[in-house]
């Protein structure tokens, strides 16, 4: 008699298996939705693969509507990890957002119910579809986030992140010769918001464009490229730290600094030497723990690019609006403090420290400078000049950066940081 235990599940379904794994690492287990990729899409391959990314994707992205719009036609909530809302939120999101046929949507999300109540499940999706209802064009931010970020930054920062998550991201590049920005612009299209600097909208795969096997330019968002922007052209000795994947290290080498770039991820550390193989820019690569692990002398000036919540890249990483807690902040933000302190000592007298967070969190960014300015008197703002950045970025008051969602809007937007420049005397 055939064995049907082990029966291929129908098409389509595998992929949404997988979509389902990705939401649950996430949003229970409080994995990053790329750690996650690896075990939860093995059983896929090639486009189906980026189909489940892209379904977790855009769910983490509208799941405070989504959930609304469920909870809308039941009687009682569905728990919030449960199968049959878990399954409604992955065959909304293929419909409204995906462009996904409706049938096509909940006949390959029942399976993932597993003897569970499908009647309900394919009641709830009926009903919503028949009512034509439709994700509101500004998406709501989790509550824990909207109230968090509405207290730093006011409900105009709040509304411009929700618009900003709606949006796919721009890809930009950085140039390794900002000479050649025009001749690359003409190649490639996009416009240039600086020397160095390209913007693209519609591409192809990044590996198959023009200059990337050549090393030409590299993928880094115009935010995450001024930190090393501020050190200027290279004199001397400058030590990157907590480098990988390495975007700040190239941009080091490539304005002629003698690089030392050091992290603790030997994966990370991998793509680093990837990086600078590709693009033929030399720096020595350390594998330690900067907790640990010090330089032999004295730097001419170093770059951190400190741990932190990542909240600032949340348009391309939405899981991090779901997993990250206020005790994962306050964790990274006394790990920022001991880097920063430690770090400080490496500086020669009359040398530049640039310290930056990708993060929209004050206790990664704005508190960190002034609790370390209130223990070394050594250390000076290095006030930060309009003309160093592209126009829609301005420094603050105090002379640091500080980009929110909102600047470069009708540009397509950037990434969330902050960024000071310090002189030792």
């Amino acid at each position: 008699m055939p064995d049907y235990t082990h029966a291929p599940e129908p098409l389509g379904v595998p992929t949404r298996r997988a979509a389902l794994r990705l939401l649950d690492a996430v949003l229970r287990r409080g994995e990053s939705l790329e750690s996650a990729l690896p075990a939860a899409t093995r059983a896929i391959h090639g486009p189906d693969r980026g189909l489940a990314h892209a379904i977790a994707a855009e769910t983490l992205r509208r799941l405070p509507d989504l959930d609304a719009m469920i909870d809308s036609v039941t009687k009682t909530n569905l728990p919030d990890d449960a199968k049959a809302r878990m399954a409604l939120r992955i065959a909304l999101v293929q419909v409204l957002i995906l462009g996904t046929p409706s049938h096509a949507a909940i006949s390959t999300v029942l399976p993932l119910v597993d003897g569970g109540p499908r009647k309900l499940v394919h009641g709830v999706f009926g009903t919503l579809f028949r009512a034509n209802m439709l994700l509101p064009e500004v998406p709501t931010l989790p509550a824990p986030v909207e109230l968090r970020w509405e207290a730093a930054w006011g409900e105009e920062m709040v509304d411009a992140a929700g618009r900003a998550i709606a949006q796919v991201p721009p890809l930009d590049l950085t140039i390794a010769d900002p000479a050649e920005t025009e001749g690359w612009r003409e190649k490639l299209g996009g416009e240039s918001f600086m020397p160095g600097h390209l913007r693209l909208g519609d591409h192809d795969s990044v590996p198959d464009m023009a200059g990337f096997g050549d090393g030409a330019w590299w993928v880094q968002d115009i935010a995450a490229s001024l930190p090393a922007r501020l050190l200027g052209k290279g004199e001397g000795h400058v030590l990157d730290l907590c480098a990988a994947p390495g975007g700040k290290t190239l941009q080091l080498a490539a304005a002629g600094w003698t690089v030392t770039s050091v992290d603790n991820s030997q994966s990370r550390i991998k793509r680093l030497r990837e990086n600078l193989y590709r693009t033929h820019l030399k720096a020595e690569v350390v594998n330690a723990d900067i907790l640990e692990w010090a330089p032999a002398e004295p730097a001419d000036a170093i770059l951190i690019d400190a741990p932190c919540s990542a909240t600032g890249i949340f348009r391309r990483h939405p899981d991090v609006l779901h997993r990250v807690r206020p005790s994962i902040i306050a964790e990274t933000a006394a790990l920022q403090a001991r880097i920063f302190a430690r770090a400080a000592d490496w500086v020669k007298p009359g040398g530049t420290l640039v310290y930056a967070t990708c993060s929209l969190e004050p206790s990664e960014g704005e508190a960190q400078l002034d609790a370390f300015l209130a223990a070394r008197s050594d250390y000076t703002i290095a006030p930060i000049d309009p003309s160093e950045l592209p126009a829609g970025i301005t420094p603050t008051e105090a002379g640091t950066i500080r980009t929110l969602p909102g600047m470069l809007a009708d540009q397509g937007g950037c990434d969330g940081f902050f960024i000071t420049r310090l002189k030792r005397s």
